[in-house]
């Protein structure tokens, strides 16, 4: 059990919070009146109260709010506790979404202390029941968590990245994924900037530990393509065979398949595959590697033992 000691909100983004000591949270939206409301991942910060103190331990002199937080809660950990995990405080629910953030400005913190917290040690969450909190209420850790399989979609194109042409790539494979029982947390259209897909990459997998990335387009011959170079300059491991059964399975169909680049490969607890840039690649491939995708996400999550048939 924690207990909250803050409540904190800003109403510019960017700025220090203040601690209001109580507020309204609104489902899929986030604190009434905070500027971090709104829909997308990022809707509560938290923080642990233990680590602040040991902060200030360090000389650091900083009122509630200082890092941008919302919540301060005593008694939890929250960047050792796994994403998705679902916390009670009366009649709100949160749900864990991402664990720490990059900093791209440093704050007043940062450039008094040498260092900030927030990025290692902050929480981000999802409202998904509404309600007030206050200071001094307890919070609970549910047990219950949806356990789908998550996946995170990302379409490669300049062009269509510029609003020049539609991404029926990304829509099409986000509803075959939708239909082998993953949970979409993000999909997004991104152009052929290698370091901004590598970002992208490593912010899913360590931060929002999606378990499945699945990319659509930059795997071919144009100068442009570079998105083979970004996975693997973010791997941690190869897992080779995905990529070379979806090039077989298309082979069959059109021996053009010989000229796509994709790779598949591991970042942590995350897999990560590369699919064609056109939607009738992308079938053929998920018709290829779906049904055996989630033995080996489960494996890779420690989930089941990864044994041979007898």
């Amino acid at each position: 059990m924690g207990i909250v000691k803050a409540v904190c909100i800003s109403e510019n983004r960017g700025t220090q919070k203040v601690n209001v000591k109580t507020a309204e949270f609104a489902m899929n939206y986030g604190i009434i009146g905070d500027a971090h409301g709104g829909s997308w991942h990022r809707q509560v910060s938290l923080l642990s109260h233990e680590k602040i103190e040991a902060f200030k331990r360090e000389g650091a002199d900083v009122l509630p709010g200082a890092f941008g937080e919302n919540l301060i809660v005593e008694g939890f950990d929250f960047s050792s506790i796994p994403i998705g995990t679902r916390f009670q405080c009366k009649d709100v629910i949160l749900q864990l979404t991402q664990h720490g953030k990059q900093c791209h400005s440093h704050c007043q913190i940062y450039y008094k202390m040498g260092k900030c917290i927030m990025p290692t040690e902050g929480t981000f969450a999802e409202v998904i029941k509404g309600g007030t909190i206050s200071v001094g209420d307890e919070v609970i850790q549910l047990k219950d968590r949806d356990e789908r399989l998550t996946a995170a979609v990302i379409t490669l194109s300049d062009s269509g990245f510029a609003g020049k042409r539609e991404d029926r790539s990304g829509v099409l494979l986000k509803e075959l994924l939708e239909e082998n029982g993953y949970r979409i947390v993000e999909s997004l259209l991104l152009p052929d900037e290698q370091s901004q897909i590598e970002e992208e990459l490593i912010r899913l997998s360590d931060q929002r530990e999606v378990n499945l990335i699945v990319t659509t387009g930059g795997t071919g011959f144009s100068p442009r393509d570079c998105t083979p170079e970004a996975t693997l300059a973010v791997a941690t491991r190869n897992a080779p065979g995905i990529a070379e059964a979806m090039r077989l399975y298309s082979m069959a169909i059109t021996k053009r398949a010989m000229l796509s680049r994709g790779v598949s490969v591991i970042r942590g607890k995350t897999l990560i595959v590369n699919l064609p840039g056109s939607p009738k690649a992308v079938k053929e491939s998920m018709e290829c590697i779906a049904d055996q995708l989630p033995h080996g996400l489960n494996v890779l999550l420690g989930r089941v033992s990864n044994c041979a048939r007898p």
